[in-house]
């Protein structure tokens, strides 16, 4: 079958996925706020990073509903609130509003595009499914790590990197503070999760 865009299920597939990628961006706007506030600047960086990500499934979605400028579309849709003053509460509600975008919401969205015809919104969908799984697998780490007590220690020497600075320690604990900047803690990432960085 194939309709064209103002007839379609799929705009509104297209708005409430608008609407749930922009509430993400908040609400890990949110916790990121909450983990500054807590001395867990990377979890702040890790919550930021994926935000900014969010934003921008976001906007692809928002442009493919370019051909309907000037209207107003009306959905509905259930969407989270995880106010939780605890990070691994935060860590583990993002897992699950991942999975549940990957496992449930997109593809149903990809299924119903690609039965109305439009197999590259299908596509669309998919491939932004994917990306959503990637950041339920990013926040289960974290969470792991923070349940654990692991998230600054490690059973091996390894090399943490201040975010701050650059500073690299190899230890089995991030330093309490860094060493050249003197951040805390929380600033310390394992130097194999550093954004950016390959050494050796």
């Amino acid at each position: 079958m194939s309709v064209n865009l103002e007839n379609s299920e799929t705009k509104l597939s297209l708005m409430r996925a608008f609407a749930g990628e922009s509430q993400a961006r908040n609400r890990y706007t949110f916790a990121a706020g909450l983990a500054k506030r807590k001395g867990l600047e990377v979890l702040e960086k890790v919550f930021l990073f994926t935000a900014d990500q969010e934003k921008e499934h976001a906007e692809v979605f928002y442009r493919l509903l370019e051909p309907l400028a000037g209207q107003t579309l009306h959905v509905d849709g259930g969407y989270p609130i995880d106010l939780f003053g605890d990070m691994l509460d935060n860590l583990k509600a993002a897992v699950h509003n991942e999975n549940e975008e990957h496992d449930t919401v997109y593809a149903d969205f990809s299924r119903i595009a690609a039965q109305e015809g439009f197999d590259a919104i299908a596509h669309t969908f998919t491939m932004i499914g994917g990306i959503e799984k990637t950041h339920a697998q990013r926040f289960a780490y974290y969470a792991k790590l923070l349940e654990e007590d692991k998230l600054f220690v490690s059973e091996v020497e390894t090399g943490w990197m201040c975010l701050n600075c650059g500073q690299i320690v190899h230890s089995t604990v991030a330093p309490a503070s860094c060493p050249v900047c003197r951040h805390g803690q929380g600033w310390f990432i394992r130097l194999e999760l550093a954004p950016y960085t390959k050494i050796g």
